[in-house]
């Protein structure tokens, strides 16, 4: 987005402009985010990672930092497969994280917790990068915190998949509140750029549900992910040292 708004704007848009109504669209969604997060990061092999963290594990866990995590439903999740779980979320979304779940949400943006450096193994970042003002001071942070190998999982829109080049500027992701929008391309580059090596990409959804007839949706949804133009991608990447 060109100009931007500042960042003293958005964080007060998602602290308190939407307020009580995004935590109720994330509750009433809970659920099917939950289980398109869990889809996301076994398409991008956490599943075999974990193994390898678990298994490698003596007397402490692996340890996992989601940046963005709404209500925790992943991090819930994570920690009952043995993980340690952090958060950070700077909506209403926190207090709920914290109060229901007993979570460890930070309610700071991701640069300003001051974490101890190498303290994570993995930091995911699901529909989130988008929405900041500076990409790159995040993923600089995100290394820094990270242990030598450790992993990012960044699920986002697809700005080179099939739906964005049909739809343009019609395109659902290309909304007010999406600063940055990423092919895998541009997205790599940023990763290499920031200390990461790629590890992955994988992309999913052919057509939103309305913008073709079933028998036109259901192949380019199948051939979405092998062909790789689906509408979002999750993207592996590891601390490159």
């Amino acid at each position: 987005m060109n100009p931007q708004p500042v960042k003293d704007e958005i964080l007060t848009r998602y602290s308190r402009t939407f307020g009580e109504d995004y935590l109720s669209y994330e509750l009433e969604n809970e659920a099917a985010f939950l289980k398109l997060q869990q889809l996301a990061l076994k398409d991008a092999n956490f599943d075999k990672y974990e193994k390898t963290l678990l298994l490698r594990a003596k007397d402490t866990p692996p340890s996992v930092l989601d940046v963005g995590c709404a209500t925790g439903a992943i991090l819930d999740f994570l920690r009952g497969k043995g993980w340690r779980v952090t958060g950070v979320e700077i909506s209403p979304c926190a207090g709920y994280a914290q109060k229901k779940r007993g979570l460890d949400v930070r309610k700071l943006p991701l640069e300003e917790n001051q974490f101890a450096e190498s303290s994570f193994d993995a930091v995911l970042a699901s529909h989130l990068i988008e929405h900041l003002n500076d990409p790159r001071s995040f993923l600089t942070e995100a290394r820094r915190i990270l242990k030598n190998d450790g992993r990012i999982f960044i699920t986002t829109p697809n700005i080179s998949g099939l739906q964005a080049r049909l739809c343009r500027s019609r395109w659902r992701s290309a909304i007010f509140d999406h600063l940055y929008l990423f092919s895998a391309r541009t997205l790599t580059k940023l990763l290499t750029n920031t200390g990461f090596k790629v590890k992955s990409v994988s992309t999913w959804g052919g057509l939103a549900a309305g913008l073709a007839p079933s028998w036109v949706k259901r192949p380019l949804d199948f051939l979405a992910k092998p062909l790789g133009f689906g509408d979002v991608m999750i993207v592996c990447a590891e601390k490159f040292v």
